[in-house]
């Protein structure tokens, strides 16, 4: 069911951001007024673009909520007995060095060796 929940998420929010992208844009937002014929008409409140956004975004937020309760009242309450703390390793010693350090030979290069 949560899944089924979920496709159908995406599916109203691709068709959101569709519908969103073909309304055209009618200037400033907010800083500059658009044409007397906005939103506020009648004629652009009956527009078929806008209707299905303010649909498709009720769905969306709805569906949101109900997805969000749902994810909150399934997880399990019972704490899983099996699981067990374990112990450190021991500590492991140090490994020593193979191969002894070489010195300097006069000019401080290293003897190549085989």
């Amino acid at each position: 069911m949560f899944t089924f929940l979920l496709v159908v998420q995406f599916i109203i929010a691709a068709l959101l951001v569709t519908v969103i992208l073909l309304q055209k844009s009618e200037g400033g937002g907010l800083t500059t007024g658009g044409s007397p014929a906005g939103l506020m008409s009648a004629r652009g409140a009956a527009d078929f673009l806008t209707r299905s956004t303010a649909i498709l975004a009720t769905a969306f937020i709805a569906m949101s909520i109900l997805l969000a309760f749902l994810a909150a009242t399934r997880h399990s309450t019972t704490i899983d007995p099996t699981l067990q703390r374990q112990a450190a390793p021991a500590a492991v010693a140090p490994a020593t060095d193979p191969v002894p350090a070489q010195e300097p030979v006069g000019n401080g290069q290293v003897p190549f060796s085989q």
